[in-house]
Parts: structure tokens; sequence; C-alpha cells
């Protein structure tokens, strides 16, 4: 039986739009290729029925899933995403994308992913080094709920679900945006100031931060574009105002928020 791949998908939907895909008989989706379909909100039937029968009530998602799901071999335990095949053990050039399903190491969605694991290491050595040093708890605690945000992120990225998130260090946002266009009107500071070493340690370190943010926006955007269309806007839609969030906490902390 012949998998269909996400690559398949790709090429053959590129120029439409369709609102049901219908696998071909003798056929199956492969995983990745099924959560393709989800993510632009297409439904999947099995058959496609005849004329007459189209008043005929639609399966639900999960009869269609069921149906376009692929059964393992006995004894394999993963499946390659790209191809179909089964493995019985991980290849060591492979890894996990989500469940038991394999890609290369170097997959655009295991890149991103690596650069929003380094991200958050480095909020997390930020704070300890501010906190060594008695820094500012509000300071810390913002860079804690960006941590949060990153991690929900992550969480959402691995299991396939979307991603919400209304406020960033307690801004909603229309208020990140305000802030981050007119630091002048909020924070008394001139935009786009270019750091340098004379306005401290803490300020070099959020700065370094904002850039790692943009590295990964950067590739969230390699992972999930799709030709001109991007197939998860929520989380790079996130990055943007993450960015503009620690661009916001440079400005605060040149405004005197953090002392």
């Amino acid at each position: 039986m012949k998998v269909i791949t996400e690559a398949i998908l790709r090429l053959e939907l590129r120029d439409t739009e369709p609102e049901v895909y219908y696998i071909p008989e003798g056929k199956i989706l492969s995983p990745a290729a099924r959560e393709y379909l989800q993510q632009r909100k297409i439904k999947i039937s099995k058959d496609k029925p005849p004329a007459v029968a189209e008043t005929e009530a639609p399966q639900d998602d999960q009869t269609a899933e069921a149906s376009a799901k692929p059964q393992m071999p006995a004894g394999t335990k993963f499946i390659d995403e790209a191809t179909g095949a089964f493995f019985t053990e991980k290849p060591e050039h492979m890894t996990h994308l989500f469940g038991n399903v394999l890609v290369p190491k170097n997959d655009a969605r295991i890149l991103f992913r690596g650069k929003l694991d380094s991200l958050q290491a480095q909020i997390v050595l930020t704070q300890a080094i501010i906190a060594e040093e008695e820094g500012n708890i509000k300071l810390i605690d913002d860079l804690g709920d960006i941590l949060g945000v990153l991690r929900e992120m992550m969480r959402c990225d691995v299991l396939g679900e979307p991603f919400k998130n209304e406020r960033i260090i307690g801004l909603n946002h229309d208020e990140l945006r305000e802030r981050s266009h007119d630091p002048m009107k909020f924070f008394n500071i001139q935009q786009m100031m270019l750091p340098d070493y004379k306005m401290g340690k803490h300020y070099a370190m959020l700065n370094q931060l904002r850039t790692q943010v943009r590295e990964t926006e950067v590739a969230a955007n390699m992972a999930f574009l799709d030709g001109r269309k991007c197939t998860r806007p929520d989380i790079v839609e996130e990055l943007n105002r993450l960015s503009s969030a620690l661009h916001i906490m440079m400005c605060m902390y040149l405004g005197g928020v953090y002392k």
C-alpha cells in the first residue's frame, strides 16, 4: 500500500485550497501528511462519495483520522515522516518529530526546536546571573514570563496543538506595539538606541536575548513556511511579539523601571 507523504501533498495542493481531501483507493496518509491537512483545516475522507450521496452525513474528525491512519507492520516501532518507511529501531541520524514519527536531525523543524531550546537555556542562565548579583526581582520575573511563553510554544509545537497567548510581561498585543514603537512616550527613552557597554551588563544580556529571539523567529519561518504560506502563524507571530517584549524590557531598564 502506497503512502502519501507530506511532501507529496505539498506539491499536489500547492495551488489549490480544497475543503476535503479524498484519499485515493489503495493509498494511506503518513502521520505528517494528515497533520499537514489538519493544519490547513482540510477535512479528510477515505473515499470520494458519488454525487447522489452528497447529502449523507460527513465523517467526523475521529472517523476520518482513523481511516487515514497507517497500520504499522508487526514488530516495527517508528515511521519515516517523509517516505512512510517503517523501522524496528530508530536510526542514529533521525529523531522524533512527534510521537513515533521520525525525521532527519537536520530537518528545519528540529533546527527550530534547537533554537527554541537554546533560547530558553540562555534565559535561565541570565536569570541566575542577575539573581547572584542581587538584581531586580521584577526583571527576573519578567524573564520568567518570557520563559513560560517559550516553554508553552515548545509544547504546542511538539504536540501539534494551536498556540494561544494574550499577554507578555503583563502587556497585551496592542500595548506591546505601542510601547515598542514609542519608548519616548512611555519610558523617556529614544527609539532604537545602539547598545553600548556603558549601559551595563544586564542591559547587554537583555539585548543578547533579543537577538536570539530574532534568530529563533528566522528558524521558525524556515521550518513553517510552505511556499508563501506559513503553516504556524501562531508561533511566528508570537516570536515577533517576544522580540518587541525584549526591546521594551531594554527600554524599561534604561528608564529605571528595574532599579
